[in-house]
């Protein structure tokens, strides 16, 4: 996490471009985090983790120049971008498998399957969002143990909480968006 942080920071201050090897440290972190993203994903998934970590690194880093101030930050940046990554391939997927700008015909309520989990995870951004409004750090906390994969205690490292803080705010997050998906 120190040397993470310390080439975001050398990064930041400008003191020389970026090398090889301060490339590999970032795309490196960027692909794990979405290994770990992908890992609660079906095994048809059309999006792979290399794909997703090439997508996020070419938004974190593409155009412009990254200014994270810690590993802390770089983190919720990697994890808020797959996010919606993966938010956005499920829309597109939902938009096709549901024929795009084809008319709309009634269906049989009994006939409709359990929700595809492109839909789940649309649900839960939605709820995710709710959540931002209510208590952005919860949120950030829910990206960070969900979409990251980091555990209580590297959340606690990285936002500079305590354990059991970050434990109670982890349940009270897990407990609203559970209510707001009903299951």
């Amino acid at each position: 996490m120190l040397e993470l942080t310390r080439l975001l920071q050398g990064l930041d201050a400008g003191m020389a471009p970026p090398d090889a090897l301060t490339i590999g440290v970032l795309y490196d972190e960027i692909r794990r985090l979405a290994r770990s993203c992908m890992r609660g994903e079906r095994g048809d998934h059309t999006l792979v983790p290399t794909a997703l970590a090439n997508e996020a690194y070419l938004r974190l880093f593409g155009t412009a120049k990254p200014t994270f101030a810690n590993s802390a930050e770089f983190f919720a940046a990697a994890a808020t971008t797959l996010r919606r990554i993966l938010v956005e391939h499920g829309r597109r997927k939902a938009r096709e498998k549901r024929g795009g700008d084809r008319s709309r015909h009634d269906v049989d309520v009994d006939s409709i399957a359990a929700q595809d989990p492109d839909d789940r995870l649309l649900a839960i951004d939605a709820a995710l969002q709710k959540l931002a409004q209510f208590d952005p750090m919860k949120a950030r906390l829910v990206e960070l143990r969900f979409f990251a994969g980091l555990s209580v205690e590297a959340v606690a490292r990285l936002l500079g909480m305590s354990e059991s803080t970050v434990a109670r705010d982890w349940r009270v997050a897990r407990a609203f968006l559970r209510a707001e998906l009903g299951a």
